[in-house]
């Protein structure tokens, strides 16, 4: 008896040395490769730029396009994405704001990227309280570790990160959220997105700086899609909005024929407070920049707080508007 007491407790001691040693010296996983980069030679960049125009307003923005993607991946293709942003030019033209593409590069991401969650499933239903914004300010979305992984395996460091768009062509993103199913209760739904703008309204600061403008473009197959999804996700980054037009108030998804921010054929980016102040909104972007004389960037005013819709930076082009109760008032 004696004996077995005397092993059971040799047993115990080594048992409990290896799980202190364990938790004094953790296993540490193998840090993850970063993509390599090559520039896509047959894009001829100064050509695309050959309209821009020196002190006028300008966005840069850089294409990622990975060159491994499984064989019947064809919903986005490296001259789809150029038709794109070429529309997406277009679009913004009459707004005074210039795209300006600085590269379009290729190389091989880790196949285990292609497909991410853009965040992690949402805790709190939005109800009849507080509008999307001010929901959003007080419950961010918060992007998943995949995501933050993905975006520091494919981004590369540079010290004007958080001002530069970058187009990040993958092949599949999800994006959950909460709907209300069965009267008062709510359920996740997951929407395969064509392209997600990761848009600091909805983000706030739960997105390092360095990633705050990283927009993913997942499907330009259609021909509504080829020409506005990029122009389209732009402005969820550089308006600063979510989906809505003159008296349409946000939400996840609409379908309409209006402006540009809504899902539809609509192209116009509208001023004023009937507009809800799309085209100020833009102008105000900490994406913004213009080229001085000596051919300085002078930078708009960075986010005060963050980036979220009624930032300081905005001043009084923001709208106040009320929540549409999501349930039945009598619950």
């Amino acid at each position: 008896m004696k004996q077995q007491f005397l092993a059971l407790s040799i047993i115990l001691i080594l048992t409990s040395s290896c799980l202190s040693s364990d938790n004094k010296t953790p296993v540490e996983l193998p840090e993850d490769p970063k993509a390599t980069w090559q520039i896509v030679q047959n894009i001829d960049v100064n050509e695309i730029n050959n309209d821009l125009v020196d002190g006028k307003m300008t966005i840069d923005v850089g294409i990622y396009f990975p060159s491994n993607f499984d064989s019947n991946f064809e919903k986005v293709t490296l001259d789809k994405m150029m038709t794109s942003f070429l529309a997406a030019k277009e679009i913004y033209a009459p707004t005074d704001v210039q795209l300006k593409l600085l590269w379009v590069k290729t190389g091989e991401v880790n196949p285990k990227y292609f497909s991410i969650e853009s965040n992690k499933v949402p805790t709190v239903p939005r109800t009849e309280y507080a509008n999307m914004y001010v929901h959003s300010k007080r419950h961010p979305s918060i992007p998943t570790e995949r995501t933050l992984n993905a975006f520091d395996h494919i981004i590369e460091p540079d010290e004007s990160n958080s001002r530069t768009i970058y187009l990040v062509v993958l092949q599949e993103v999800f994006y959950p959220f909460l709907a209300v199913s069965e009267g008062r209760n709510w359920m996740t739904k997951a929407v395969r997105t064509g392209g997600m703008s990761f848009p600091t309204y909805s983000f706030v600061n739960t997105l390092p700086e360095r990633f705050r403008g990283v927009m993913t473009i997942t499907n330009l197959s259609r021909t509504d899609r080829l020409r506005s999804t990029i122009a389209h996700e732009i402005g969820h980054k550089a308006m600063n909005v979510s989906h809505e037009y003159m008296d349409t108030d946000p939400e996840n998804e609409i379908f309409a024929e209006g402006g540009l921010m809504l899902y539809g054929a609509g192209e116009e980016i509208p001023s004023g407070e009937a507009g809800r102040w799309h085209l100020e909104r833009l102008h105000l972007s900490p994406f913004i920049y213009r080229l001085n004389s000596e051919g300085v960037k002078i930078w708009n005013e960075d986010y005060l707080e963050g980036g979220h819709y009624y930032d300081p930076i905005y001043g009084d082009k923001v709208r106040h508007f009320n929540s549409k109760p999501p349930i039945k008032e009598d619950w």
